[in-house]
């Protein structure tokens, strides 16, 4: 297996094959349009079937990452364990803690990814809930930005987001949106019960059907003229609130 400066990246379908079979975490696959053959066909049914994030791009694209032989394909190794909520959910009851799931809707900034995972894991946050498409990719600057905290809290990358929040609401979480057309307030709802707080996506908030899942609409009350806060301190914000209702 053959790695180019970056000690993350991999190259050529044999060498990801192999990594996948391996069972190491892949962050992302890059494939070139119109790759065909036996190899290539085994390389993406593999990728389907394990869930892996997929983008299939001009050979232009995979010759940025680099000029050797990567017969149209390029990966990156993630640089932490991915975990599956169905595993760490029960673990959590098992330890006798009231879960604290914080699932994160279409955050792509890598900064505001670090930064919400280094809050959550100070927060005491159980597990960081993220669908496997439309989320920031976990690199060195996120990591970096987390001061290292997501190398201690699990991550759980999920293909299907809504089936995972049905699995925590199944499970006995109460679902809590976190958004600013919401008309209570979050000191104003009980969070010492098992709970699982959505933010989302700075331009566009939660989906409405992450919404329409949610138990309660809650936000963070506001004085100011301007109207929403970065993602990462609203996060911050709202678990701020879980500790101080649960430490009083």
């Amino acid at each position: 297996m053959e790695v180019k400066k970056n000690e993350h990246m991999i190259y050529g379908i044999r060498a990801v094959i192999e990594t996948i079979h391996a069972g190491k975490d892949l962050e992302k696959v890059f494939i070139q349009k119109g790759l065909k053959g036996d190899l290539a066909k085994e390389l993406q049914g593999l990728i389907h079937g394990r869930q892996i994030p997929l983008s299939t791009v001009p050979v232009e694209k995979i010759n940025n990452f680099t000029r050797k032989n990567h017969q149209g394909v390029v990966a990156f190794l993630s640089p932490v364990q991915y975990h599956k909520i169905d595993h760490v959910l029960p673990a959590v009851f098992e330890n006798r803690r009231v879960p604290l799931i914080l699932i994160l809707d279409r955050v792509t900034d890598v900064r505001n990814f670090g930064g919400i995972a280094r809050t959550a894991e100070c927060m005491g946050v159980d597990a960081i809930l993220i669908p496997t498409k439309n989320s920031a990719q976990i690199n060195a600057d996120a990591i970096k930005t987390s001061a290292g905290a997501l190398n201690f809290i699990p991550v759980c990358r999920e293909a299907n987001l809504k089936e995972a929040i049905q699995f925590l609401k199944d499970s006995g979480l109460q679902i809590v949106a976190s958004t600013e057309k919401a008309e209570s307030y979050f000191q104003d709802i009980d969070l010492m019960v098992p709970t699982a707080i959505i933010v989302g996506s700075e331009d566009e908030g939660i989906s409405s059907a992450y919404l329409a899942m949610a138990d309660k609409q809650v936000k963070i009350p506001i004085s100011g003229e301007i109207a929403s806060l970065n993602v990462s301190v609203a996060a911050a914000m709202a678990l701020y609130e879980v500790n101080r209702q649960r430490l009083i």
